[in-house]
């Protein structure tokens, strides 16, 4: 998986991934009418929205940008509907070749992991009968009940060639409540970096980088460049970057020499890019798609200019 997110970058000469996080409040009002219509103010009416949206932004993205990130949080309050608008949004993008990175968050004691691995990474089985249910390349994950909880999905990685992304200095304001206290002379952070290598040495690819990442926030820059000497061989997945406040410069320390280790996510800068002021009079509300184009290709240019 590693190998084919960094073929993929490098092709597209972007580390970006959109994440695809909808809101009922970004959906143009034309297609909420359409749906409505077709099945009133219901749940199934809003994933179904939730669907026609992103196909409308992939369309539009998928020639610029490497990966998706749908947050699974966005899907899942609609119930039903909503995983089904998931698993559909997933398999659209990986007809246009996107690669898919799952933001699921999952962490829990090992069975309940195992459960979590095998539905999201692996396969479910029925009666000796395979399945592969939601087609993620790799997920996010929540490594704070430790190694146990984590091993099921380190499996999976191994077998079915998936990849992880575990939560180690995340973009939030009050992560460092618990992520930077100090323990015996090292930080949370620091803590779970050296865990997240470690795990990573069980599954490398053949491009110097492992299939276990860490989620490393763009809003702390000063961790992020201890964290990328911490872990050398491990692939940030950056969140934090446009909206919440982190600016191209702060990502200078996520990166390697060589210009890999980090992608950077961007959600609402680039999915309701539509909404902003500036864009309001350029762009039309069937044209909500073209601003999230414009939006993207801004960010590529940004981050171009400071990884070179």
């Amino acid at each position: 998986m590693i190998d084919l997110l960094i073929e993929k970058i490098q092709e597209k000469a972007n580390p970006t991934v959109v994440g695809l996080d909808p809101r009922l409040s970004y959906v143009p009002e034309y297609i909420k009418n359409e749906v409505y219509e077709e099945l009133g103010k219901t749940p199934a009416a809003a994933a179904e929205a939730f669907y026609r949206y992103n196909v409308a932004l992939i369309d539009a993205i998928h020639e610029i940008v490497p990966a998706i990130k749908p947050q699974v949080a966005m899907y899942e309050q609609f119930g039903g509907a909503g995983i089904d608008a998931y698993i559909k949004t997933i398999k659209y993008a990986k007809e246009k070749g996107l690669v898919i990175i799952g933001d699921i968050k999952r962490g829990d004691i090992s069975s309940t992991a195992e459960a979590y691995a095998d539905g999201h990474i692996g396969r479910v089985d029925v009666e000796g009968e395979k399945f592969e249910i939601y087609h993620e390349d790799s997920i996010t994950i929540n490594p704070y009940l430790g190694y146990d909880s984590v091993h099921p999905f380190i499996k999976h990685c191994q077998e079915y060639n998936r990849g992880l992304f575990v939560l180690v200095k995340t973009s939030n304001p009050n992560s460092g409540q618990i992520q930077n206290l100090d323990v015996a002379g090292k930080m949370v952070y620091e803590i779970m970096g050296e865990m997240v290598a470690e795990w990573g040495q069980q599954v490398m690819g053949t491009k110097g980088y492992s299939q276990i990442g860490a989620v490393v926030g763009a809003t702390y820059p000063e961790e992020a460049t201890k964290l990328r000497k911490i872990m050398p061989n491990t692939y940030f997945l950056v969140p934090g970057y446009g909206a919440q406040g982190g600016t191209a410069e702060d990502l200078k320390g996520c990166f390697n020499q060589d210009g890999l280790g980090a992608i950077i996510n961007s959600s609402r800068g680039i999915i309701a890019a539509h909404l902003k002021e500036e864009n309001k009079m350029k762009f039309s509300e069937k044209e909500f798609a073209l601003a999230a184009r414009k939006a993207a290709l801004a960010m590529k240019k940004d981050l171009q200019r400071v990884i070179g």
